[in-house]
């Protein structure tokens, strides 16, 4: 394997998701991002419903000046982050539902409630936590 283009450990060789159903590769995602926001959420979360649509309106301008947000769910079910993020999110990424590495964030990250954002750089090291 070797030298891996500069992106976070955490991601490395993941497909992440779109609203559609479509994956991409991590690398790819995240190519030209200086700063990827986690975003630990649930449909079923009443403050992660009334905070999506903040994060998304911020999104729209952040996108362009390097930022993406990657969604990690706490949904029960594939279909409910599905229409989650078709309902109420940006066109951003997500870790598909099921997937080890949304496991994996929440733990690396400390998260112990949502909704929760945590900015990390491409290589991993955090800018933020709770989004403050």
């Amino acid at each position: 394997m070797g030298n891996q283009p500069t992106t976070m450990d955490s991601l490395a060789g993941v497909k992440l998701a779109k609203a559609d159903g479509s994956l991409v590769e991590a690398e790819k995602a995240l190519a030209g991002k200086e700063l990827i926001a986690y975003y630990f959420s649930g449909h079923w979360c009443p403050p992660c419903r009334r905070f999506t649509p903040m994060l998304k309106t911020f999104y729209q301008e952040a996108s362009a000046l390097g930022v993406e947000i990657v969604f990690v769910s706490s949904d029960q079910s594939e279909e409910a982050m599905a229409d989650y993020m078709k309902e109420s999110h940006g066109d951003w990424f997500a870790v598909p539902y099921g997937e080890k590495t949304a496991e994996e964030l929440s733990k690396k990250y400390d998260i112990a409630g949502i909704p929760s954002l945590v900015v990390v750089k491409l290589d991993g090291t955090v800018v933020t936590e709770g989004g403050g």
